[in-house]
């Protein structure tokens, strides 16, 4: 088990001063069976009014205005978590029962529908079908994902965050983002449900405790399969005790770290900055 210190800056500087903001910050872990949330804190400023709560998928959010003049927002998460380490179990099991699975549950059927996300290209659709027809459900997804991160590269400054799965494959290039986006649609192209995870990656497995690192927000996949399983195709890699995960979601618009609408300047400029600390 280890212990990790998140510390997640971002926020917008404006083209001058805006007169208000309202936004929605989901930046906060949540406590699940694979991880415990020892501490968590938002920091807004401009100091502001803000409403906490749970949204339809289970991610902690900070819904919040700012109604005084302000030329930037700044948003600091501080969270403290004990990640475990996980178990990916073998679930065999036909495609039939998969899909009569599928059928008897809510959650399953919402994540088994194409977003403008997550839409495949016909290239990726026959290739995840050809995976299909030849393995069971659980190994189909895992061999799905692997072909995914196997045929993208991981580029940032080439894609935005309305890029979609057909635009980021014609490229092969993209962030974590737009590979989860590619996977999710291959999955959910052959009858298996799947949902993307935001959350925190540790880069480094060799850290040494009360080491600071530079991190990232990162991105994943889970499929169900008779529970639910995690992959990172990013990095090829199971989710692991170095993954920290905030919310999930049928694709990034549901889970977005910060959004929001101000008036005022016509511009505005996003920056971002991760820093973990291995406690244990």
């Amino acid at each position: 088990m280890k212990r990790l210190r998140i510390r997640h800056t971002t926020g917008y500087r404006y083209q001058g001063e805006v007169a208000t903001s309202y936004n929605e910050a989901r930046m906060l872990p949540v406590t699940s069976p694979d991880q415990f949330v020892l501490y968590s804190n938002l920091d807004i400023s401009p100091v502001s009014s803000n409403h906490n709560y749970v949204d339809y998928w289970g991610t902690r959010v900070s819904s919040f205005e700012v109604l005084t003049p302000h030329a930037e927002l700044t948003l600091t998460a501080n969270s403290l978590v004990e990640v475990s380490p996980r178990e990916h179990a073998l679930h065999p099991m036909p495609w039939a029962d998969l899909a009569a699975l599928v059928a008897r549950s809510t959650a399953s059927v919402e994540q088994s529908w194409q977003t403008s996300l997550t839409e495949p290209p016909a290239d990726v659709v026959a290739t995840a079908a050809e995976i299909a027809g030849r393995l069971d459900p659980c190994d189909a997804a895992l061999a799905i994902c692997r072909f995914v991160g196997e045929n993208m590269a991981y580029v940032q400054g080439v894609t935005g965050v309305k890029t979609n799965a057909r635009e980021a494959w014609a490229d092969r290039r993209g962030v974590c983002q737009d590979i989860t986006h590619v996977a999710l649609g291959a999955l959910r192209s052959v009858g298996i449900p799947a949902r993307y995870v935001s959350g925190y990656l540790h880069p480094r497995p060799d850290a040494l405790i009360g080491e600071t690192v530079t991190g990232e927000s990162h991105a994943w996949v889970e499929w169900f399969c008779g529970e639910w399983r995690g992959y990172d195709p990013t990095n090829l890699i199971d989710i692991g005790d170095r993954h920290v995960g905030v919310g999930r979601g049928r694709d990034y618009n549901d889970i977005a770290p910060l959004r929001g609408v101000y008036a005022g300047s016509s511009g505005s400029q996003l920056f971002v900055k991760v820093e973990i600390t291995r406690e244990s």
